[in-house]
């Protein structure tokens, strides 16, 4: 049984705290599989991989921006989070699956989550040999319309290149996943301007709204991604209220600094975005 919380937005500082307090009680059996579901204020976020290079923005243009910067023990390099995008932090024993789920196979498996969402709403995506994340297809299904520079003499330009929609980077300890993946629904495509997401310059970078050409509810991208993750990890799906309603109590996040976070050795696997 996988717990799914929609949450709303959360600073991303919040989100740590509340996944490593959610880790711990998953390790002690205290709980069962939870998915967290939820959007983050801006902020970018450095994975355990992440080179500063492709930080493009200075700590006066982000604060301008009101975009925060962290860093993380997830893997993978740099990324945004923010309005407008579906964040996934899946707190799952792979110990408890029959056969048990190893680390790329549990990435493997977001990915096909994450393509079968996207198709739902028309947007044709694949995975890219070599590389972490979900892709827009080059053999798309019907014409994708991209907005143009103004003085053209059409609204739209059709465009075939592949371009990210998703990103992934998780963390395991002794079998506990936690951190996971962001899907790009209606978000403001310019944050990624300032860095070169994931440390790929070579494709661009899109969002549902983008290839749709219209807005899409975040609740109904929450609800098409639960319905896929039923699918794909076989395993039934609750719907909970709040956090409090899953555990039956208040939840107490342990106050651990982020960069803390980041001299965590030995138990730990870390897996690209």
């Amino acid at each position: 049984m996988i717990s799914v919380v929609q949450l709303g937005t959360v600073d991303y500082a919040t989100g740590l705290r509340l996944q490593q307090s959610l880790v711990a009680m998953r390790k002690a059996g205290q709980l069962g599989d939870v998915l967290l579901l939820l959007e983050h204020s801006p902020v970018i976020t450095l994975g355990r991989n992440a080179r500063r290079e492709n930080l493009l923005a200075s700590p006066e243009l982000l604060a301008s921006k009101g975009v925060e910067l962290f860093e993380c023990d997830r893997g993978g390099d740099i990324t945004f989070h923010g309005p407008g995008q579906l964040v996934g932090y899946p707190i799952f024993d792979l110990r408890g699956f029959q056969p048990r789920i190893g680390a790329v196979e549990f990435v493997r498996r977001l990915e096909e989550v994450l393509v079968r969402s996207c198709a739902d709403f028309g947007v044709r995506c694949e995975r890219v040999k070599g590389l972490t994340g979900v892709w827009t297809s080059n053999e798309r299904v019907g014409t994708v319309l991209r907005p143009v520079q103004a003085g053209s003499e059409t609204g739209h330009q059709t465009s075939e290149q592949q371009a990210k929609i998703a990103a992934i980077g998780v963390h395991i300890s002794r079998g506990v996943t936690s951190h996971g993946f962001a899907l790009n629904v209606n978000t403001d495509l310019d944050y990624f301007k300032l860095i070169v997401p994931c440390g790929i310059a070579s494709k661009p970078v899109t969002s549902l709204a983008q290839e749709t050409g219209k807005q899409i509810s975040l609740d109904e991208a929450a609800r098409t991604i639960a319905g896929h993750f039923a699918e794909v990890f076989a395993s039934e799906v609750q719907w909970v209220d709040t956090l409090d309603a899953l555990l039956g109590r208040k939840v107490g996040v342990p106050m651990q600094a982020p960069a803390e976070l980041r001299k965590l050795r030995g138990e730990e696997e870390i897996f690209r975005a």
